[in-house]
């Protein structure tokens, strides 16, 4: 099977590197397919998962709150504003976290803006979809 190296990358570290068969993440246009020997590529993503299926079949989920998809001939790389793997994020935080951006949005509170509330809003929401999908994936 060939595979295609993947690196996720955030401003504060490396999130992942090594070999996948498939890395799923969403474009500004809808949701990518990155799979080996993939047309050279690079766009920009939506707040929400990036999904990498490595060469034995299993899924490693991140929660990413936006950034690049760069493809080239052997690598794809996420270069996130911030990511986060499934298993690392904190699922009361993120709770409460959104929470407080609907309330912000529905308050239309000065405290914080509706753009910053809404991208708030967007991240968490993507997380806790992560946290989700993890969770069927452990009980398959």
């Amino acid at each position: 099977m060939s595979t295609i190296r993947c690196d996720i990358v955030s401003a504060e570290q490396e999130i992942f590197r090594g070999e996948a068969s498939l890395v799923v993440a969403t474009g500004e246009l809808g949701e990518l397919g990155i799979a080996p020997r993939h047309a050279p590529l690079i766009t920009r993503l939506k707040p929400g998962k990036v999904v990498v299926t490595l060469p034995d079949g299993s899924r490693l989920d991140f929660a990413i709150s936006g950034g690049i998809l760069e493809v080239q001939p052997q690598v794809v790389t996420v270069l996130a504003d911030t990511a986060i793997r499934a298993e690392d994020i904190d699922e009361a935080a993120v709770r409460k976290a959104k929470e407080e951006a609907e309330r912000a949005l529905a308050n239309r509170s000065e405290a914080m803006e509706v753009a910053e509330a809404q991208k708030r809003l967007a991240e968490v929401t993507a997380q806790l979809q992560a946290l989700e999908r993890l969770r069927r994936n452990f009980k398959h």
